[in-house]
This record gives C-alpha cells, structure tokens and sequence, in this order.
C-alpha cells in the first residue's frame, strides 16, 4: 500500500490549489474526490439542452440534483439552497467566475467595526498569494478600481457589452461606484485554454476552458509535477491512531471500501462537505466528531443571502451574449453611513437567461399565453432583461449550522446532513435597501418598470464558515496555520475556516487562504524535520 505525505480531501478551489502547492514543494500527495472527471466536450452547454441539463444532472442545488456523487442535503430548514458541484474540479465547474478579493476591513470586523470576530491573519499574509492565484487563473478586468489599489495586472476586462454599457451610465447618473468585473476567464488564449468567446451559458461548464475551474489550472499543473489524483473516491473518515491523523477511510468507484494512508490529512470538502466528514469521524473517543471538541464543527455557517432586481426594457439588448455573471459591479454600499444596518452589500450586475428560463418566469407570473400570442409575449421578456443581484454581508451565528442526518443515507451507507439557517435581521433591512437602491439604478437605465425580490432560494452557492480559524480552541476548530486544534496531523484548508464572510464572491479569497495555508503546512513539516 502506497503511503502518501498529505492525502488532500476535495479537488475544487481549495483542494486543487493545496496539492499544487504541495506536490511543487517535493511533497508525495494524492487528491481524492467523490466526484468523477467530466468530459468538458460533453458539458451542457456543448448541446442544445443544456437548460434542461441545467435543471437535471448540471443542477447547482445538491438537494435537487442528487446524482449518484452526491450525499444526501435537507437544507429545507434554510430559506437558502445549498449549491455545490462534486466533480474534479469542484463547484468551479459551473461557477460564474466572478473573482474579486476580500478586503482588508474583512479580516478585523471585531477591531473595526465590533461586528463578528477577527481572523488570526490579517490580508497582508494573503497578498502575495492573492497575486499567485489571479496567475494560475488568469484574472481579467481592470486595473486602477479605488476599491482593489493592490491588483496590479490583469488580462482586458470581458466586453461590457451594450447592456453594460446602458447600466454603466446609470451608475455615472447616480454618482456612484461601479467597476468592470475582475474575472477568471481568459480575454486572451493562453496555453491549451482558448479566450472566451462570449457563449453565454457558463454556468454550466466552459468547454473553451477560457473560465477557470480548478481541474483546468492547479490540478493539470500539479498533475504534471506528480500528483495522484483519484476521482470516486467518497471519503467517509478521517482515521486516526495515537490520537494523530494518519489517513481516510472510503469506498472507491466499484463501491469497495478502502483505506488511503497519509502523514497528513488535509481536508478541502467545502463548508458542507468538510462538516460532514469531520463530524462522521467519531469515535468512542471522540463522540462529537473530530475537531469538535469546542462544539464549533458545523457551526457559524455563512451563506450571503441574495436579493434580485430584474428591469424589464423596451428594446433587445445583448443580454443573452457574454458571461452571465462577470458584467460590471458596485461597491457604493460596502458600508452605508446612516443606514438602518450594519456592514453592507455588493451590487452584482447578471446578464438575462435563456430562452427556457425566461419563457418559464413569464409562464410563472401569468405573463405567457398559450395561442397566437405567445411568441408576442415571449419576445416581450427574451433578451430585455436585467438583473442587479444585491449579495449581502453575512455574521456569523452559531445557530446556524450543518448537522449530519442519520435519515438519510448515501449509496455507500454514510449520513447525509440537514442544513439549518435563518437570516439575520441585520440582512432583511441591507437586503431591502440594496433592492430599493437597484430599483433606482433600473429606473435610471431606462427600464420600463422592475420588481425586486430575495432572497432567492438557489443562491447557496457561498458557503463558509462551519470550521472556523482561531487562536483559542474553545471558540475555534483550527488555528492560523489550518491546524485542526484537537487532532495532530489534520488539517481544513477551505472556506469552512472563514471568520467572516465580506460581501464580495469568495472564490478568489478561499484559493488564497488555501495556498497560504499550504506554505504554513510545508514549513511545520520541514521544521519538524530539521
């Protein structure tokens, strides 16, 4: 039996940029995931039916899609769905590829604003490596916005677009903030990576590889450099001997349970995936679970709720042309003076949908006859559409939290989990200000009426929090270093460890944390061994 230094746990954002780190610093490190290797010729958005495919198998929510890969989630305690993807490659797959960074204020909410807590590190240890993952992705977008002085290269900005360009000169109108999108899509073919060629239907996969998803960057790279890298393998426990983490316990593809040994186990599952492991891995011992010996695994979980402002026009515009989520967008109210809320909203500007979407939303509201008219009242909606999205700060609350389920079962036997969140009421009022702002904002571009609605229930897509970072173990799961406080050799190096959330898209901060991370691990290891 091959015996790895680090066994890494999960394949997307995080995951794939720890094993780069590790196996380019001459570490031994296999990869597992419980998801397969997709076929990017194969993805939706290849074929005709990729809406349908996009309520089906590509489906974000888990609890929807439950395919084979997936374990079971009842987030119907939550007014938000759970959205991942398992797949190498993670839920980059089907991502947006909206990539702006967390701020500075981000990481001292309790110094600065008396909100939250702060995080052991502050965005000066992320810097560099914020600028090592805007390469390994390929960032476009704009340098010079007063909001991120500290990005200083980038490829072009994806094409406004004259749909962007309308919004734009709202924003100008009003006076406030606005910025094209920084993205991690190529506006220039680099390597076996084409430039984006304005598809549209990104969510449901790139085959171009222009957008950056984990399994077309860190892990070809790191495969390239010697990675193992193991799909279908569901990962069950962390094993454990003399009170150090040496391993997992699993089933591969044919559904055979297997052991894989390791040094070190890091664990990179997502904020739901990590919970559930860390969690299963009780023992007599440890009856709560690994890490949970502060009772926080699980805990604290962060989703950033969204509210909708969809302007309807009287003219077409190029809505159903480029990446439906990397527009424009506007920190304005990043933090609101006299409002009545705390902390604050990003306003995220979203392309229309497609044709199928759009013809069910006007069926849903009444608006599409059966008959002669119903192509007059299709193309009354198709391609007039716009959507201002308002993500929302999220605190974190102990009360809301990941549970495992022993109802409900995998295919392989293991607990699935039952998700529990409310919002704050601190996020009603900031979610009803940015609708009422965006409301303003459509009026100014011409739109003929809008209708604001939140939060939307398939949104779940930012999950953070359930293994917070800290230096006190009896608040934290892990400390500064990714260290699971109660368990020697385990480490979490996704976006569990979040101590906030900001109100920006997190994907960007969570590769960041990850290779800062992955360099603190490698140093302990080579210090162990001086």
């Amino acid at each position: 039996m091959t015996k790895y230094d680090f066994i890494v746990v999960g394949a997307g954002a995080a995951g794939a940029a720890v094993a780069w780190s590790l196996v380019a610093k001459g570490h031994r490190v296999v990869c597992v995931d419980r998801g397969p290797h997709l076929d990017p010729a194969r993805y939706p958005s290849t074929g005709h039916d990729w809406e349908r495919r996009k309520r089906t198998d590509f489906n974000p929510s888990i609890a929807t899609r439950q395919n084979r890969f997936d374990y079971p989630v009842d987030d119907s305690r939550s007014p938000i769905a759970v959205c991942n993807f398992n797949a190498i490659g993670g839920s980059t797959i089907l991502y947006s590829g909206h990539f702006p960074r967390f701020h500075p204020v981000d990481f001292a909410l309790r110094s600065r604003e008396g909100l939250g807590d702060d995080w052991p590190i502050t965005y000066d240890d992320l810097a560099a490596y914020f600028a090592t993952n805007e390469q390994m992705m390929g960032l476009s977008g704009l340098v010079g916005d007063p909001f991120y002085p500290q990005i200083e290269k980038a490829l072009p900005p994806v094409p406004l677009g004259s749909c962007g360009e309308r919004l734009g000169k709202a924003f100008n109108a009003k006076g406030w903030h606005w910025w094209p999108s920084f993205s991690a899509i190529l506006t220039r073919a680099r390597g076996d990576r084409g430039e984006c060629l304005n598809l549209g239907p990104c969510n449901t996969g790139c085959p171009q590889g222009a957008k950056a998803s984990a399994d077309n960057t860190y892990l070809r790279e790191a495969q390239r450099l010697g990675l193992t890298l193991m799909p279908e393998f569901a990962v069950s426990r962390v094993l454990v001997r003399d009170g150090k983490a040496c391993g997992v316990e699993g089933f591969d593809e044919t559904g055979v349970r297997r052991v894989i040994e390791a040094d070190r186990v890091v664990l990179a599952a997502s904020a739901i995936g990590t919970a559930r492991i860390l969690l299963n891995s009780r023992t007599a011992e440890r009856p709560q679970g690994l890490g949970n010996s502060c009772g926080q695994v699980g805990r604290n979980l962060m989703i950033h709720p969204l509210g909708y402002v969809e302007g309807l026009f009287d003219q077409r515009l190029d809505t159903d042309s480029g990446p439906q989520g990397c527009m424009l967008y506007s920190l304005q109210f990043h933090r609101t003076p006299g409002a009545n809320h705390r902390l604050g909203y990003m306003m995220h500007a979203l392309r229309g949908t497609g044709p199928v979407e759009t013809a069910t939303s006007a069926l849903g509201k009444r608006k599409l006859r059966f008959g002669p008219a119903i192509y007059d009242d299709f193309y009354e909606f198709y391609g007039k559409q716009l959507v201002i999205a308002i993500i929302c700060e999220d605190l974190p609350d102990a009360a809301n939290r990941v549970e495992l389920d022993e109802t409900k079962t995998d295919r392989f036997g293991d607990a699935g989990v039952t998700v529990h969140y409310a919002l704050h009421d601190n996020t009603r009022k900031m979610m009803i200000h940015g609708m009422s702002r965006a409301r303003e904002l459509m009026a100014a571009a011409g739109a003929k009426r809008s209708a604001g609605y939140g939060p939307v229930r398939n949104t779940g897509w930012h999950l953070m929090g359930t293994a917070r970072m800290g230096n006190d173990p009896r608040s934290s799961v892990v400390d500064a270093h990714g260290r699971v406080h109660d368990t020697p050799n385990l480490y979490v190096a996704d976006s569990s460890v979040f101590v906030t959330g900001s109100c920006v898209n997190p994907a960007n901060t969570i590769q960041a944390v990850a290779l800062m991370l992955a360099d603190r691990m490698d140093a302990h290891v080579r210090s162990t061994l001086a």
